[in-house]
């Protein structure tokens, strides 16, 4: 027996996460799955995915909602892939260890839309981070980190995107093998920004997946 496992979250990135807990790693029990309901037409379906492979023993929480997991079931491990939701302190207290999988090189870009700002701030550098997950959002303690090169001048926010799900995939798969002896370092909140839904109208033409459709309101973790 391995230690239970609890995902949530949507997309690609999540599916294949979901995949390696419940077919690939020996260490690990995949006891439930909350994908984000209504999920995104953007990207893979991870109920979708779950269709297609049922997996014995695993809940699925159809209605999206991390508080309608079982009362009763142990978890020893929380991983949201971008997961919509503010997990409650009640909630990220029962689980053993509880991370978050964030589009951004935190504790820069806190938040929603964090490639859409990176893009339109002109940064030359984005990342991906996993932190611990506590009631402030995106605010924990860093698990680890990847940073990469990026284009403003050249890039669309959907060229940024696919290169975090990449650099994503191999953040997670080398964390995961080394979690129990990582010790997460506080983020340095003097370097923190933010941004919330409510200002998504001040991305202007960075407010889709590309500059030529920036009225499609695309947010991508």
């Amino acid at each position: 027996m391995g230690s239970n496992v609890l995902v949530l979250g949507k997309g690609q990135l999540a599916a294949r996460v979901v995949r390696w807990f419940a077919f690939e790693s020996a260490e690990h029990d995949l006891v439930a799955i909350v994908p984000v309901a209504p999920e995104p037409v953007w990207d893979r379906s991870l109920s979708s995915l779950i269709a297609a492979s049922p997996l014995d023993g695993c809940a699925v929480v159809a209605s999206g909602d991390y508080r309608d997991v079982p009362g009763d079931l142990k978890i020893d491990l929380a991983v949201s892939i971008f997961y919509d939701r503010i997990l409650s302190a009640d909630f990220i207290a029962r689980c053993g260890r509880a991370l978050n999988l964030h589009n951004a090189p935190l504790p820069r870009y806190r938040g929603v839309s964090p490639i859409n700002w990176a893009l339109k701030n002109g940064e030359r550098e984005h990342g991906v981070t996993i932190h611990e997950l506590t009631p402030e959002i995106d605010a924990g303690p860093i698990v680890s980190q990847v940073k990469f090169s990026i284009w403003p001048g050249i890039d669309e926010v959907r060229d940024v995107y696919e290169r975090c799900l990449a650099h994503g995939w191999r953040l997670f798969y080398d964390t995961i093998r080394r979690l129990d002896r990582i010790e997460a370092a506080p983020q340095d909140a003097s370097q923190a920004t933010y941004h919330s839904r409510n200002q998504d109208t001040q991305l202007g033409d960075r407010r889709g997946w590309t500059r030529r459709l920036s009225t499609n309101n695309t947010r991508v973790g």
